[in-house]
């Protein structure tokens, strides 16, 4: 009698799902947060720290993605990863500013705009979903392109959000937060740098630490708070990438050599982005009042580009596609032509 075999496919289907490995982690653990918020505190030990460990974790995960950075990347990959990164960052500063003329501190209190703050819309808007672009242009781009990916772990974290309320004179922080905030990438860099085989070692972690901040971070949002601000967070994401997304397309366009696709491709709203509301409160007790909010709207903006942005893509890709001029028409390629 053969024993009984159960096995399910749980990776495959979650993969399925654009940022899958990231937010199904990180809706179980708002479910729990909603539903059973003292959970961590009742049980204690590993238990709490796996509930309450989005600091560590994502440090220990920003170490990993400096690691994984090598520094003799191409001038093609870093003149396209950089135009699409500065150009994000820059939106994101001008965003910050006009906002700002209009948005009180402690965020929209009434409305349909209520819970909507400065600290939420930086946050969706200054960093990229760098998995996401680098799937899309394996499939849409070219390698350079797809390399692209190698800058764009530079935003990853609190850093450049800091540095766009900081210069916006939006919130000031000290010059050790600063450092404290990008050191362990700096030094996950310099050790994947200094010797591949650790770069090899550490890169690893990366992909397998994402579902544990995923869930972690979930622990923080509290559903009803979504279900409060749901359309706003949904207009939020597609604001993402319709500002962002135009100028990627322009920099990406007239900068980086492409012909928009990339651009397309990188206005998407990075995971790792709703960590920055609660990693700022830390710093800044001044965000705590709108970190909550921050956190549930930047959540659904990144659910809600994870959706669009592929699809935008791929008929964007297709436009392209049928703009380009034809080859010349030969036998040899007509035949070819006809053999794809």
């Amino acid at each position: 009698m053969k024993p009984l075999r159960f096995i399910m496919k749980i990776k495959a289907t979650m993969e399925r799902i654009p940022g899958g490995m990231m937010l199904i982690p990180l809706l179980l653990g708002a479910i729990l947060n909603t539903l059973a918020p003292e959970t961590g505190n009742y049980f204690g030990s590993f238990t709490k720290g796996m509930i309450s460990g989005t600091v560590p974790i994502l440090a220990v995960w920003f170490f990993c993605i400096g690691a994984s950075i090598d520094l003799r990347a191409t001038g093609t990959v870093l003149r396209k990863s950089g135009t699409l990164v500065l150009t994000k960052i820059a939106v994101a500063w001008v965003v910050a500013m006009i906002a700002a003329s209009f948005i009180p501190d402690t965020g929209i209190q009434t409305g349909f705009f209520a819970g909507l703050s400065v600290l939420a819309i930086v946050s969706a808007m200054d960093m990229t979903n760098g998995g996401l672009y680098a799937s899309l242009m394996n499939q849409y781009g070219t390698k350079e392109e797809s390399g692209a990916f190698v800058l764009m772990s530079l935003e990853s974290g609190p850093l450049m959000t800091m540095v766009i309320l900081g210069s916006a004179g939006l919130a000031s922080f000290e010059p050790h937060h600063f450092i404290g905030a990008v050191l362990p990438f700096l030094i996950g860099f310099t050790l994947g740098n200094l010797d591949h085989d650790l770069r090899a070692f550490f890169s690893k972690a990366t992909p397998v630490l994402i579902p544990f901040f995923g869930f972690a971070l979930g622990n923080t949002i509290n559903l009803r708070v979504i279900m409060e601000t749901g359309l706003l967070g949904i207009v939020l994401g597609v604001g993402v990438i319709i500002i962002t997304g135009i100028p990627l397309i322009m920099a990406d366009k007239f900068l980086g050599g492409g012909n928009g696709t990339a651009g397309v491709a990188a206005s998407s709203a990075a995971g790792a982005a709703v960590a920055n509301p609660v990693i700022i409160a830390q710093i800044n007790p001044a965000f705590e009042p709108v970190a909550a909010s921050a956190t549930a709207l930047v959540a659904a903006s990144v659910i809600v580009t994870a959706i669009l942005v592929p699809i935008i893509t791929a008929l964007y890709a297709r436009h392209v596609a049928k703009q380009a001029p034809a080859a010349p028409h030969t036998e040899s390629a007509s035949t070819t032509t006809l053999h794809r």
